[in-house]
């Protein structure tokens, strides 16, 4: 079997996802531990199931960094190691035009998050590192510290719609309110754009003339629970590879993407 992989969450809220990912643990379905939990709301209901299985939990406040630094910007500084043009030339969050000095602001609370959230990691040697509802979106300054290896991404997410449709924290009710028949959810490596990785793994449901944004809701959290582990498993299976592809459209265009493939169990 190997040895267990060394798993890191990071949530933001209730942390269903997180449950589903240490049963699945602890039942020997993932060949894994989970070594942390971290998250970026005090109050984030999922820090107590964390602590109902003995794993380690920090708080990272996103919301008061934002405002100390909204209040008095030359008051908390970013990181010793923090270069704003290369975080800035690699992000590809925001659309064109978008205010320079939002952008700055943005960058700048981030990264100092961040470094606090690595800080907090820095003691624990992870493998993988799931965004089990982490409501926040990573830098490039996050990314590069832990994918030391890009061609072996170590950041997993899962999404609740059928990327590339309806990226964003809204997936499920964009689904619902673009009257699509069938909606889903997607497990995704984590890369500079949003949602926006190369994908691992999707389910699908039916949408039903008689759904509402709360069912289709429930359908895909059902789904959700089953397939982050499943694509975990894979991971620790060692049978997730990133490859980039190339492919050229009618019109002759070149398009060039990084694709999961999927190898054979041996």
């Amino acid at each position: 079997m190997g040895d267990k992989i060394r798993i890191g969450a990071l949530i933001s809220g209730g942390g269903t996802n997180l449950q589903a990912i240490i049963d699945s643990c602890e039942s020997g379905g993932i060949n894994g531990e989970m070594l942390f939990v971290g998250t970026d709301n005090p109050d984030a209901k999922g820090l107590g199931r964390a602590s109902k299985h003995n794993i380690p939990t920090f708080v990272v406040d996103y919301s008061s960094i934002i405002k100390e630094y909204g209040k008095e910007p030359g008051k908390i500084r970013p990181p010793g190691d923090f270069d704003e043009e290369d975080i800035r030339s690699k992000l590809s969050l925001f659309p064109s035009g978008t205010d320079r000095q939002k952008i700055k602001k943005f960058i700048i609370t981030r990264a100092i998050a961040e470094a606090g959230l690595l800080e907090k990691m820095n003691p624990f040697s992870f493998d993988l590192v799931v965004l089990a509802g982490f409501m926040r979106n990573l830098t490039p300054y996050f990314i590069d510290r832990v994918n030391t290896y890009p061609e072996n991404p170590r950041i997993m997410n899962i999404h609740p719609a059928l990327l590339p449709a309806f990226p964003g924290t809204d997936g499920y009710g964009d689904t619902f309110r673009y009257g699509a028949k069938i909606g889903g959810c997607t497990v995704h490596f984590i890369d500079y754009g949003e949602d926006s990785g190369p994908i691992i793994g999707q389910k699908t449901f039916p949408i039903e003339p008689d759904d509402t944004i709360d069912s289709i809701r429930k359908k895909g959290l059902s789904l959700e629970w089953g397939l982050y582990p499943e694509c975990i498993r894979l991971f620790a299976q060692k049978r997730l590879r990133t490859v980039k592809m190339t492919y050229t459209r009618d019109d002759g265009k070149e398009v060039k993407r990084t694709v999961v493939k999927i190898a054979n169990s041996e």
